[in-house]
């Protein structure tokens, strides 16, 4: 396991990737991710995914732990209505209180959100409206992603932007502003095209750039640094 790790870190170097946000999605991948995490190019961050909400969650724990491992974020955290379990009910309580400890502790947010995105606005909008985050594997329309962005989130894009027929994925890479833009892969979750999910690692980062780089007419390296550069913004990278 480790070897294939070591493997997977070196390709994504070899393909000008800077660094990687690990997030955890249950309390028993914490300890994973802390020991993979080394501070520069893998960086942590934990929470409790809202597909394994109906697990015990201990808040002062996970506070021990994001200070203790020096995580960049909260997350995976947030809501899903394609699932029928965990029920929304108990996933809007489990995201709700880890939103409140992100505002406390004042970490970022890593969110995931399925055909739940009324909800997800209306519990950020009850807190005040304003917060530091990304809307992860973003595919939905532009106007849906300007109603996070005016909250101060930011939006990113994966395997999504690399289909053709991704047309909302693809029209919101194209016309969102560009300060709130990030790349990601979400691997080995969500496939690109002609890769299977379970062939996704952190390299192909470099398919979702080009063609968010295509779609907004700019070049590849002058789209990595501005989706870099917003990266280290939002996570308080040096």
């Amino acid at each position: 396991m480790g070897s294939r790790i070591d493997e997977v870190l070196a390709r994504a170097r070899d393909a000008g990737v800077e660094f990687i946000v690990l997030p955890a999605d249950e309390p028993s991948s914490w300890d994973f991710v802390e020991k993979l995490s080394d501070g520069s190019f893998v960086l942590p961050a934990l929470g409790l995914h809202p597909w394994m909400s109906d697990q015990p969650l201990d808040m002062g724990e996970l506070r021990r732990r994001l200070a203790g491992c020096g995580a960049v974020a909260v997350g995976e955290i947030g809501l899903d209505r394609v699932v029928e379990t965990p029920p929304f009910d108990v996933q809007l309580r489990c995201f709700e209180s880890q939103l409140d400890l992100a505002m406390e502790v004042d970490l970022p947010m890593l969110l995931h959100c399925r055909k739940a995105f009324d909800d997800l606005e209306a519990v950020l909008r009850s807190r005040g409206g304003h917060f530091r985050g990304v809307v992860h594997a973003f595919s939905k329309t532009p106007d849906i992603a300007a109603r996070f962005i005016e909250m101060g989130l930011h939006i990113a894009f994966g395997g999504a932007v690399t289909r053709p027929h991704a047309r909302k994925a693809r029209s919101s890479a194209a016309a969102l502003p560009l300060d709130r833009i990030v790349l990601e892969t979400d691997a080995p979750s969500i496939g690109m095209l002609g890769i299977p999910p379970e062939s996704v690692e952190p390299a192909h980062v470099a398919l979702a750039a080009g063609a968010v780089a295509e779609l907004r007419g700019l070049s590849l390296e002058a789209l990595g640094e501005a989706t870099t550069g917003n990266a280290r913004r939002l996570f308080r990278l040096a």
